[in-house]
């Protein structure tokens, strides 16, 4: 098959993949290439709070950040409010609405983990241990934001 059909093809999935997941292709795209996202989770009044840049890993249709199980975007999900929006790169980047979910999994913890090592090398050194043992004892925790 001819390299130009073959990246047609690939592009095509790919905008399939997000379209099906529930995500705008651009959204994919900035997930993908950014850095950061900020989360802003749903106050007891309905609105959302003030965005909140976080180190983030994105794996499926799913984006997911380890947090303190203190934070406003962890205590607002177990109040039963996980409802988010979850801006790409930028406050004013490509955004999605999404649910939040607190999950446990040590594998998926350490992809975030070795994402994290690639993605922020200049920081990830000072905080290695503490997302490592804070998974562990609890003093962190895995939340996934999917798409609504």
């Amino acid at each position: 098959m001819p390299r130009r059909r073959l990246a047609a093809l690939a592009l095509a999935l790919t905008v399939a993949t997000a379209a099906y997941a529930g995500l705008a292709p651009e959204v994919d795209r900035a997930l993908e290439e950014s850095k950061y996202v900020y989360v802003q989770s749903e106050r007891k009044t309905g609105e959302l709070g003030k965005p909140a840049e976080i180190w983030f890993h994105y794996e499926g249709s799913a984006v997911y950040v380890g947090t303190r199980p203190s934070s406003w975007r962890v205590r607002r999900i177990k109040a039963g409010r996980p409802r988010a929006r979850i801006a790409v790169g930028k406050v004013d980047g490509p955004a999605f609405e999404a649910t939040g979910a607190l999950v446990r999994d040590a594998a998926l913890e350490q992809r975030l983990m070795d994402d994290f090592a690639r993605k922020y090398p200049e920081g990830w050194s000072r905080h290695a241990e503490s997302f490592r043992e804070g998974f562990k004892t609890g003093e962190r925790v895995l939340v996934r934001y999917t798409p609504r």
